[in-house]
C-alpha cells in the first residue's frame, strides 16, 4: 500500500461515507437547478426575509399570503416593474413558490450534510485525515446560507434585482462545494482500493481557472441580464464586437459592469475553455475513459445549449438547461481532475 494512505480502521466505512457524499452531491445540483430557474423567472426577490425555522412551511391562510404579498409591495422591485404591470396575488404565488423551495432545498442540503456527518463521527467511521475537509464542506454549505441571504439583500433596498457580484459568488460557491463532495468521494473510493489521494496536478489547476472565468462571466450575464442583448450569433447586432460597450466610466468598469461587453466575453471566453477541457479530456483518458468522455460530452452540450438560448431570445427551458448542464460539466471536471492526478 502507498505511505501516502491515510490509516483505516476497521471501523472506517469509506465506501459508505462515499455514496453518502453523492448523495449531497446530487442536491446540491437540484439546487443549483432550482437556483437558476429562480433566477429566471425573477423570483429571487419574492420572500423579503429569511427565518429559517418558520420559513421551512410557506403561507397556509389567506390571510398569510396577502401578509407576505404585503412585505414584497415595498420592494423596488414591486413598486417599479411588477406592480405597474398589474401582479396580482396568484402571479406573486408563483415567484413565492420558486424562492421558497430553493430555499427549502438549502435546508435539505444542510441536514442531509449534518446529520449523516455526526453519525459516523460518533461511529467512529471518518478515515483519518478526513474530519477536517468534512468540516470544511460543512462550514462552506454554512456560508452558503448566509452567501444566498447577502445576495437577496442587495435587491430589497435600491435596486430591483440582486447584485451580480453577490450572484456570481453564491453560484460559484454552491458549484464548488458540489466539485469538492465529488473530489472526496473519489478519495474515499480510492483509500479504499489501498490507492494514495489524487493531488491537483498544474494541467488541472490551469483548465479550473480557465472553467472558473467562463462560469463567472455566465453568473454576471445572467445578473445583469445581458444574454437579452442580442439574438444572433456568431456576431452580436451583426456585428463581431457590439456597438453598446461603454467605457466611459473606464475600462475596468466596463469590463465588470457592462453587459454588452460581459456578454461578448462570455461568448468568446468559451472556445478557451473548450480548448482547455480537451487538453484534460486527452490527457485523463488513458486511464479514464468515461471521465473523458463526461468531459467532452458536458462541454459539447453546453456550448450547443448557449448558442440556442441566445438564437432564441433567452428561450427559459433552455437557459435552465444551460445552466443545468454547467454543473454537469464542473462535476465532470472534477472527475477527470481526480483521475487525473492519481499516482500512477
Amino acid at each position: 500500500m502507498n505511505d501516502n494512505v491515510s490509516i483505516l480502521p476497521e471501523s472506517a466505512r469509506p465506501v459508505a461515507i462515499a455514496r453518502w457524499l453523492y448523495g449531497v452531491a446530487i442536491l446540491v445540483f437540484l439546487m443549483v437547478v432550482v437556483g437558476g430557474i429562480t433566477r429566471l423567472t425573477e423570483s429571487g426577490l419574492s420572500i423579503t426575509r429569511w427565518d429559517l425555522v418558520t420559513g421551512t412551511l410557506p403561507p397556509l391562510s389567506q390571510e398569510a399570503w396577502e401578509a407576505q404579498f404585503d412585505l414584497y409591495r415595498q420592494t423596488p422591485e414591486y413598486i417599479k416593474i411588477n406592480g405597474p404591470a398589474g401582479m396580482d396575488l396568484s402571479q406573486y404565488k408563483f415567484i413565492y413558490f420558486w424562492e421558497w423551495f430553493h430555499r427549502l432545498l438549502g435546508r435539505l442540503v444542510g441536514l442531509a450534510f449534518a446529520l449523516p456527518l455526526l453519525w459516523f463521527w460518533l461511529k467512529k467511521q471518518i478515515p483519518q485525515g478526513y474530519k477536517p475537509r468534512l468540516l470544511a464542506l460543512l462550514a462552506l454549505g454554512a456560508s452558503q446560507g448566509a452567501l444566498g441571504w447577502y445576495m437577496v439583500q442587495s435587491g430589497l433596498v435600491d435596486r430591483t434585482d440582486v447584485s451580480h457580484f453577490r450572484l456570481s459568488a453564491h453560484l460559484l460557491t454552491a458549484l464548488f462545494i458540489l466539485a469538492g463532495l465529488i473530489w472526496t468521494a473519489l478519495d474515499l473510493k480510492a483509500l479504499k482500493a489501498g490507492v494514495a489521494r489524487s493531488r491537483l496536478t498544474p494541467l488541472s489547476i490551469e483548465v479550473s481557472f480557465v472553467l472558473f472565468i467562463q462560469l463567472l462571466l455566465g453568473a454576471w450575464v445572467a445578473g445583469l441580464d445581458a444574454g437579452y442583448i442580442a439574438s444572433d450569433w456568431p456576431l452580436m447586432q451583426g456585428e463581431f464586437v457590439p456597438a453598446g460597450i461603454d467605457y466611459s466610466q473606464g475600462v475596468f468598469y466596463a469590463f465588470t459592469h457592462d453587459p454588452y461587453l460581459i456578454h461578448w466575453l462570455h461568448r468568446w471566453w468559451a472556445w478557451v475553455a473548450v480548448a482547455a477541457l480537451i487538453l484534460l479530456a486527452r490527457a485523463v483518458k488513458p486511464v479514464g475513459r468515461k471521465a473523458s468522455i463526461a468531459i467532452h460530452t458536458a462541454f459539447g452540450i453546453q456550448i450547443i445549449l448557449g448558442i440556442a438560448t441566445v438564437m432564441t431570445g433567452m428561450n427559459i427551458v433552455l437557459a435552465v438547461l444551460h445552466q443545468t448542464v454547467g454543473a454537469l460539466l464542473v462535476a465532470s471536471v472534477a472527475w477527470g481532475a481526480h483521475v487525473n492526478g492519481m499516482p500512477r
